[in-house]
């Protein structure tokens, strides 16, 4: 910690990447709301879509970071797991989204939207579905786009 940056008043600047998901949002709620004192740190929350820090963390922009598991090979040696957090679950995520009466082969047979090629999302279905083809689309965009059919 002896190299990170100081503020104005001599605190450690601690750069914490999350996104804004409501699960990230919750887990940072209390710091971010100085619920409790933090003397002696300046924590700076730096919201982006996970592919985006996925992508800060391979290039160690981030002293924190939220990452998805499809990417921490790529930074397991700057980086250590923290024991909390973590957005998967059955029934939560990562899941595959489309209009109502789309059957699955259909599905399985289209461009499916994926957050980033390092994303958990693309991970679980290259596992589950083998070679698809996928587009790279901003997690908030993706739902938007299956209602508009674009």
């Amino acid at each position: 910690m002896a190299n990170l940056p100081r503020d104005e008043e001599g605190n450690l600047i601690v750069r914490i990447g999350h996104s804004p998901d409501p699960d990230d949002a919750f887990m940072f709620h209390a710091m971010t709301t100085n619920a409790f004192p933090t003397p002696g740190y300046n924590f700076v929350h730096e919201l982006q879509d996970i592919e985006t820090l996925n992508h800060r963390a391979m290039n160690c922009e981030l002293e924190v970071s939220a990452v998805s598991i499809h990417a921490y090979p790529d930074i397991a040696e700057n980086y250590a797991l923290m024991n909390c957090g973590a957005s998967m679950g059955e029934g939560y995520g990562p899941m595959i989204v489309a209009k109502q009466g789309l059957s699955l082969e259909d599905a399985k047979s289209s461009v499916i939207a994926v957050p980033g090629l390092k994303t958990s999302a693309y991970l679980g279905l290259r596992l589950a579905w083998g070679d698809v083809s996928v587009e790279v689309v901003p997690f908030d965009e993706i739902i938007p786009r299956i209602l508009d059919d674009t």
